[in-house]
């Protein structure tokens, strides 16, 4: 019997390794004066997949579409079911992505290309033969006269990346991406690769961003215990969205925001702190995401030695400023005044730990185990909290954390 567990242990053990590896090739070319990419999809025998049904979502960016096989394009939607043998799909997908103020979310220009790798392949179901694994690839053809290109991807070769996401079925890019004519700086943080940057003449400031990296790393790690292999930090200014963004592997910062401003804030660290947390909340606890997010960025500024006492002193009188009048947390729609409120609560629960564990634990106990769940709750937050704590938390008894239907 034993011997039995043992052989069926090994064949888990070694079924992915026995699968079939398919090749998947993305290649994909610039095209600055269209404001588009060229994409192709080649799969090295399409009969291992008997379908990729696409989301091209609402805003027409995706065109031309070119296929072996089948292709059939309904509404939002688009279904390929590739030829046998080696077998491509090729598309145009629109780079040049504009906001309502008229800002470039994303931009390609005759200089510099700065995007989202998600754009380049829509998310889509994947239904393949059984026991077999997509091996897949990106390269990328640069436009004459532009240097290199950066991703969050492993480099495998010159403009190639491997890509590999083991929480995905279908591998696709994903992460921030800039191609051009670029400055950049490295370091080794950690166990992780972390690169900053930028095309030239473009106002980023490199080596300041990479010194505060290097300065709240070890405070980072210490909450949030991730060693992701490589971190790109990339920035832009002309025409570019004034603000920060997170995506896998990857932080967007126009170069012209402070890494901390006036207030005190950082929206650098504040991206950083969502990338390593990845806590999911329900619908009514946002609160809760925003408040932990704005909680950490600062106090990891603060345990790095970036913030004296009176400056600390001065964002706390702003904080009760703003939070003075909130008496509901939970909610769809959370603003300042909530986020405020929510942190110095998160403040008050962190010092409540601290004084009833003679300091041997903290919020960062707390949030750790918040980092475990798939999806959390305001209750879940309580009853994990009050769990670390040992006791009932007077803090958490506060009314802003009862729902609408009780009160």
């Amino acid at each position: 019997m034993r011997c039995q567990l043992l052989l069926l242990l090994g064949l888990v053990a070694c079924s992915s390794a026995w699968a079939k590896k398919v090749d998947l090739d993305y290649q994909v070319r610039l095209l600055p004066a269209n404001g588009q990419a060229e994409v192709r999809l080649t799969l090295a025998d399409g009969s291992a997949v008997r379908s990729l049904d696409f989301d091209l979502g609402k805003a027409g960016a995706y065109s031309g579409f070119q296929a072996d096989g089948q292709w059939q394009a309904q509404g939002e939607r688009g279904v390929w079911r590739p030829a046998a043998g080696k077998t491509s799909l090729s598309y145009r997908v629109k780079l040049d992505q504009k906001l309502r103020s008229g800002a470039y979310s994303s931009r390609i220009t005759p200089h510099w290309a700065l995007f989202m790798g998600d754009q380049l392949v829509p998310p889509a179901r994947l239904d393949q033969q059984d026991g077999t694994e997509l091996v897949a690839r990106l390269s990328v053809d640069l436009p004459e006269g532009w240097k290199s290109i950066e991703t969050s991807w492993p480099r495998i070769g010159k403009d190639k990346f491997r890509i590999d996401n083991v929480s995905r079925l279908f591998d696709r890019p994903t992460g921030w991406m800039l191609a051009g004519d670029l400055g950049s700086r490295r370091a080794r943080l950690g166990e992780t690769d972390v690169t900053v940057a930028a095309p030239v003449g473009q106002g980023m400031r490199r080596m300041d961003n990479l010194t505060l990296l290097t300065f709240v790393w070890p405070h980072l790690q210490a909450v949030f215990p991730r060693n992701p292999p490589k971190l790109l930090l990339v920035g832009a200014r002309d025409g570019m969205w004034r603000g920060a963004m997170s995506a896998r592997g990857s932080l967007y910062l126009h170069s012209g925001r402070p890494m901390v401003s006036e207030s005190g804030s950082s929206p650098l660290l504040r991206e950083l702190v969502q990338l390593f947390a990845q806590i999911r909340v329900s619908a009514d606890s946002d609160w809760l995401g925003q408040s932990l997010t704005e909680y950490y960025a600062n106090e990891l500024l603060r345990r790095a030695g970036g913030v004296s006492d009176d400056r600390y002193q001065v964002w706390q009188a702003r904080l009760q400023k703003q939070g003075a009048k909130v008496t509901q947390l939970r909610g769809e729609q959370v603003g300042p005044a909530q986020v405020a409120r929510g942190v110095l609560l998160l403040q008050a629960l962190d010092k409540e730990i601290r004084i009833h564990t003679q300091a041997k634990r903290s919020l960062d106990d707390v949030t750790q185990a918040l980092m475990r769940l798939p999806k959390v709750t305001t209750d879940e937050f309580v009853q994990i909290s009050e769990s670390v704590l040992g006791r009932r938390s007077e803090v958490l008894q506060s009314k802003a954390f009862q729902s609408k239907a009780l009160r």
